[in-house]
């Protein structure tokens, strides 16, 4: 019975909790209307849109630039490879001295 009497009354406070919480939802939803509709935070939006608009090109050369770096270094790290300056892995995969004089020079890699 206690059980009984324990969900009956959760049931009622639940019914009308939702009611309740339906009234001041729609409280809210109607003043942040009001104020999102005035014509300051209006004109404030359309000056954030045009400053937006203006620096969208700059901010995607940016981000652009950052995403290059950002995966040549994760390449990097990925490979974990180390060469010093005087090698270098070509096209087709395979080790590459400096032929310049400062490297093993050719045929001496392993």
């Amino acid at each position: 019975m206690a059980k009984l009497t324990f969900l009956a009354g959760l049931a009622a406070g639940y019914v009308l909790g939702a009611k309740a919480g339906q009234k001041r939802y729609q409280q809210i939803k109607t003043q942040t209307d009001r104020i999102w509709g005035s014509a300051p935070v209006q004109a404030r939006v359309d000056t954030v849109k045009q400053v937006v608009k203006d620096q969208a090109p700059l901010v995607a050369a940016r981000l652009g630039d950052v995403a290059k770096t950002a995966g040549a270094s994760a390449k990097e790290r990925l490979t974990g490879e180390q060469l010093p300056e005087t090698l270098h892995r070509g096209t087709d995969g395979r080790l590459h001295a400096d032929t310049t004089g400062f490297g093993p020079g050719p045929g001496k890699l392993p």
